[in-house]
């Protein structure tokens, strides 16, 4: 009889823990479920798949008198090296550079890219050039890191964007002149290799290195795939930021295809507490999973007006006084009416925003909340200032 009431006594126990706990389980999944299902590809990428960067000199002709000034040493001595590849020999003192610029060209080299494949070029001027307007660039080679490799080579009219117009002392300017681009500018002439399969695995490297995130992405690749025939996982989670993959037996030809099913997998991402400021713009921007501990929140500004006013003092009729200035300093101080708002421990960022609102306070007044309230170590979440 006694064991019955006590064994009474604990389910009752659970079930009260079990109904206090529901709320606390509800607003944990509410929590979670903010963050969407998103696919594989759109929050990793595959080690090994990279852009690489390319860069070269190079001169832009055809300018209309706005090139580098002929005391600039390294464009004419460039134009003439130039003209002695073409059989004319002239003196570097002979030469005038007004419509020619010594620019520097760069290019973004794609993965998987082939010769013959096209690639936009950034061209910037190097010199003292006013426009590379109506400019345009002469044969570049690109090349890579060690620069003796050419990747790449440019050609092509440059489009600016923007004008340089001046007439009579006046001018007028739109955009940066002297920073131009070409599109499809410079073809490919070399392959980069790249190699994304090492001994049979693949490696997925997060763009927000996160640990829970990486978790899930092995998680996922687990529960589509199974085990191999070593009874092992075909996913596990290195680190934060990486994820590795093996590829399994039957997929042994056919990688590409088993990447693309990676990277279809629907995984939802976890992200931190955080707020980032913006107090240039007055921008605030805060995650769903921001909270704050109870708080009390007073806001009110107080204004301070200092004027001075002349005055003019006329002396009696028929004195022998004189017309004097005078200032009349005036100081007044208006506080604006303050109110005291409790945030209950716990608020999400809606309770956040509408606490703020409550107490009148601005984009740039919040900043300042939000600072304050970082600092009493009530905001659980990190606070990060642009």
């Amino acid at each position: 009889m006694r064991r019955n009431k006590v064994v009474t006594i604990l389910i009752m126990v659970l079930v009260l823990h079990s109904l206090l706990s529901l709320p606390l389980i509800a607003k944990v999944q509410d929590s979670y479920l903010n963050n969407p299902l998103v696919r594989v590809k759109d929050i990793t990428r595959i080690q090994g798949v990279r852009d690489n960067q390319l860069l070269g000199y190079g001169l832009v002709v055809g300018l209309s008198g706005s090139g580098d000034s002929s005391s600039s040493e390294a464009t004419v001595r460039s134009i003439a090296n130039m003209l002695k590849k073409f059989g004319v020999n002239v003196n570097s003192n002979q030469v005038e550079s007004e419509n020619i610029a010594a620019v520097m060209v760069t290019a973004e080299l794609p993965p998987f890219s082939r010769p013959g494949d096209r690639v936009d070029l950034n061209v910037s001027s190097i010199g003292d050039a006013e426009s590379l307007q109506g400019g345009t660039l002469l044969m570049t080679p690109l090349t890579g890191p060690n620069q003796k490799e050419v990747y790449a080579m440019g050609q092509g009219p440059i489009s600016i964007g923007g004008f340089n117009a001046s007439q009579g002392g006046n001018s007028v300017r739109k955009n940066h002149t002297t920073v131009g681009m070409i599109p499809n500018g410079g073809i490919i002439e070399r392959e980069v290799r790249t190699d994304f399969m090492n001994k049979g695995e693949i490696t997925l490297l997060l763009d927000n290195p996160d640990f829970a995130t990486a978790q899930r992405i092995a998680e996922a690749v687990n529960q589509r795939y199974g085990y191999n025939s070593d009874g092992n996982n075909f996913a596990q989670a290195l680190d934060p930021g990486r994820v590795e993959v093996t590829v399994p037996s039957y997929f042994k030809d056919r990688s590409v295809s088993f990447i693309a099913e990676i990277n279809k997998l629907p995984v939802r991402p976890d992200t931190e507490a955080k707020v980032v400021i913006n107090e240039r713009t007055g921008t605030i921007v805060m995650g769903h999973n921001v909270r704050i501990s109870t708080i009390s929140v007073a806001h009110g500004n107080l204004t301070i007006t200092i004027s001075t006013q002349e005055e003019v003092d006329q002396p009696p009729p028929l004195s022998e006084g004189e017309t004097e200035k005078t200032q009349n300093t005036d100081v007044s101080a208006k506080e604006e009416k303050s109110n005291l708002l409790v945030v209950p421990k716990g608020s999400t960022i809606s309770d956040v925003v509408k606490a703020l609102n409550g107490v009148g306070a601005t984009p740039r007044d919040t900043i300042a909340i939000l600072q304050a309230i970082k600092q009493a170590g009530a905001l659980h979440a990190k606070l990060e200032i642009m």
